[in-house]
């Protein structure tokens, strides 16, 4: 017999008192019921119940096995439930927050795919490049730029996010040439505020890791405003690949220090760990791991 089913039935006949209260509950026989719990009893080699022709009791074994067992039909059922969830249409409304530069440069076209590909699903996606609170929010999904520091998340981590440092060539035609990153003490720095870089920028070359203090009159917590900037000569930036790519492949920047890389800054998929996994959640999670993982 099988094994699970014998369980089960014997679960229900000690929860309801009797082989035949169980057996009703069941639509099948007292007789059919009993052949379970004795083909449980044999395979586990102990007795599980005392039956008399009035009652039966549960032995200490019995009631041991009881217990253990409710807790791995539970677990089948949810392996169940979860397998019938991802074979399930994702539907329904979706928040997701994402910082302002990826998202508009990065995210917010990708995006196009993911919604055809599950039209059931609307998304509602804010950027900010504030660190919101992805639980008090009410966010499903927040992409995070940046070291961790909220244990209370899951996160998968996505392909880091990379940094160029550029400027205007008339910015740098009215400039002391840029060799080495200790010259940028000597430059005019665009900075971006409320980042762990938005003071000291780091560089790796044939030397190691060097970190330089930089100071500059603007500072601007948006990309794009700073792509403006960086654009009109007003110095020098150190801005994402993706704001930048288009301005260094016109011309419009020059991409500095050619032996020296910036540290690609890690980046990660976060969501609750209380949350529960829905079709629509778990699409989405798999998706930007697949487009930016």
């Amino acid at each position: 017999m099988d094994r699970l089913t014998s369980m089960r039935i014997y679960v229900l006949a000690v929860e309801l008192g009797s082989f035949s209260a169980a057996a009703a509950a069941l639509d099948m026989s007292s007789q059919v019921v009993g052949k379970h719990v004795r083909a449980l009893e044999q395979h586990l080699g102990v007795r599980l119940l005392n039956r008399t022709t009035r009652r039966q009791g549960l032995t200490d074994i019995g009631r041991t096995y009881y217990e253990r067992a409710k807790i791995i039909l539970a677990e089948v059922d949810a392996a169940d439930s979860l397998a019938a969830e991802s074979r399930a249409v994702p539907r329904g409304r979706l928040r997701v927050n994402a910082p302002v530069s990826f998202g508009v440069h990065v995210l917010a076209a990708r995006l196009a795919d993911y919604m055809r590909r599950y039209p059931e699903v609307s998304v509602d996606l804010t950027l900010a490049n504030r660190r919101v609170d992805l639980i008090d929010e009410g966010y499903d999904v927040v992409f995070r730029i940046g070291d961790l520091s909220d244990s209370r998340l899951m996160a998968r981590a996505l392909a880091p996010y990379r940094l160029v440092l550029c400027a205007a060539p008339s910015y740098l035609d009215s400039h002391p040439p840029l060799i080495h990153p200790l010259d940028l003490r000597d430059h005019e720095c665009l900075l971006f505020p409320n980042t762990a870089i938005r003071s000291t920028w780091p560089f790796e070359g044939p030397e190691g890791l060097v970190s330089v203090p930089v100071e500059g009159r603007l500072s601007i917590d948006s990309g794009e405003a700073l792509q403006v900037a960086v654009r009109a000569g007003l110095g020098v930036a150190l801005q994402p690949l993706e704001v930048a790519r288009a301005d260094l492949a016109a011309g419009h920047l020059i991409a500095l220090l050619p032996d020296y890389t910036v540290p690609a800054r890690p980046m990660h998929l976060l969501y609750a760990p209380d949350r529960r996994m829905t079709p629509k959640l778990r699409s989405f999670l798999d998706f930007a791991t697949a487009e930016f993982g």
